[in-house]
């Protein structure tokens, strides 16, 4: 592929995005395809350095502002006609409510992932609050003379560092998938507002 049929493809599969953007990018990729050509590659050897496409719209969709998205797509290309806004202000009580309603699905989804994250670490953080305070509660009862107790104390602290250790270790893993599937969400949404099969 030459620099000419990758930045076409490019600016293709971008198309959903507002004007300013698609140029910046295509200027961006044009500009780095130019510099390994000077480094003395051919133009099919740099266009193959630079990356897979589907990888470059996957990086540029998921830094683009969703606003920025959603602007480009609902700006008027041209004003509307009077029978037009008066079907918009009839339909308002149909469509209005439905708008509203997936946007706060949405953020309700985005609210219960970053809960589940709180809520793990969370867990990890009294475990390991137990086992400090059953460590010095234990040492206490030791110095105290209450030697079995002290003891049972300073396992079940032990126990609990253990555990936290443990859990640490687990939940982040999970919050880690949390957070891609986040990302996904995300995309999935900025894929709605751009041409239908344009980003994979």
């Amino acid at each position: 592929m030459n620099k000419h049929e990758f930045l076409s493809i490019l600016r293709d599969r971008l198309s959903g995005l507002p004007k300013e953007d698609i140029e910046r990018s295509l200027d961006y990729y044009s500009e780095i395809i130019d510099d390994h050509i000077e480094d003395g590659l051919t133009e099919e050897e740099a266009v193959k350095k630079v990356g897979s496409i589907d990888e470059i719209i996957s990086q540029i969709f998921m830094e683009t502002p969703l606003t920025r998205i959603v602007n480009a797509k609902v700006k008027q290309k041209r004003s509307l006609r009077a029978w037009e806004i008066i079907l918009l202000i009839l339909g308002s009580p149909v469509w209005l409510p439905l708008v509203i309603s997936a946007a706060v699905i949405v953020l309700s989804i985005y609210i219960v992932l970053w809960s589940i994250i709180v809520s793990l670490y969370g867990v990890v953080i009294s475990i390991a609050a137990t086992a400090v305070s059953g460590i010095f509660g234990g040492f206490a009862l030791l110095i105290a003379g209450n030697s079995a107790s002290g003891a049972l104390l300073m396992g079940i602290g032990l126990i609990c560092v253990g555990a936290a250790i443990l859990l640490l270790l687990g939940f982040n893993r999970i919050a880690k998938g949390i957070f891609l599937l986040g990302k996904k969400l995300l995309f999935g949404i900025k894929n709605c507002f751009v041409r239908k099969g344009r980003v994979k």
